[in-house]
């Protein structure tokens, strides 16, 4: 498994704006005109080098919050697993292993991910910023990681429809982990119990459904 270095601690301390001045809608928007054919979770990772964790769930989200063909969450939950992983092991740089990190994303498809995803990043980065921050110790980030490892779990199974929840609320907890926000972390937790709570009544009506059919 390949070593893909993101610059940061799990402590999800934010960049320097000083040094990283391009915002991460910025950023995104400028790796979807600067492709060529296909982009890599590679290169797209390498691009993101000096971004804390927070800043790869936000990314590694966005492709979960568009209609795509039944199963593609097999494939793209996959680095939310990964990295939510990590943050519970307490890992300080992000891996890959190769048959994930050489997975490309054709040019068209980045840019549609992008162009759909623009509105809402730039709208949250517009008022995210650091406050109240409550993982304050190794032990709140495990915790932290142990919660966002199950709603990672969540967006990989592949239920109709009950993907996008769970998807957002990790977008929503990874951009406050970038900045360090106390206030968006506890929206994207509570958006997070309502994910889970919706899949559990999926989960309970399906067994039920499937027991009445045997």
């Amino acid at each position: 498994m390949d070593d893909i270095p993101a610059g940061s601690s799990v402590t999800g301390t934010p960049a320097d704006h000083d040094e990283h001045p391009e915002s991460l809608s910025d950023l995104l928007k400028r790796l979807a005109e600067e492709t060529d054919e296909r982009i890599t979770l590679r290169e797209l990772a390498e691009a993101l080098d000096e971004r804390s964790f927070g800043a790869f769930l936000l990314v590694f989200s966005i492709p979960n919050l568009i209609p795509l063909p039944p199963g593609a969450t097999l494939i793209l939950g996959l680095p939310l697993v990964f990295i939510a992983w990590q943050i519970v092991a307490g890992r300080s740089k992000i891996w890959l292993p190769n048959r994930l990190a050489n997975y490309a994303l054709e040019k068209h498809t980045l840019e549609k991910i992008v162009r759909r995803a623009d509105p809402g990043l730039r709208w949250m980065e517009a008022w995210v910023r650091p406050r109240n921050w409550p993982l304050s110790n190794p032990m709140a980030e495990r915790m932290f990681g142990v919660y966002t490892l199950f709603l990672a779990i969540v967006v990989f199974i592949p239920i109709p429809f009950g993907n996008w929840l769970p998807a957002f609320a990790i977008a929503t907890i990874g951009l406050a982990h970038t900045e360090q926000d106390g206030n968006c972390l506890v929206v994207g937790s509570v958006i997070g119990l309502i994910a889970i709570s919706i899949f559990t009544l999926i989960l309970l009506l399906t067994t039920a459904v499937f027991t009445e059919i045997l």
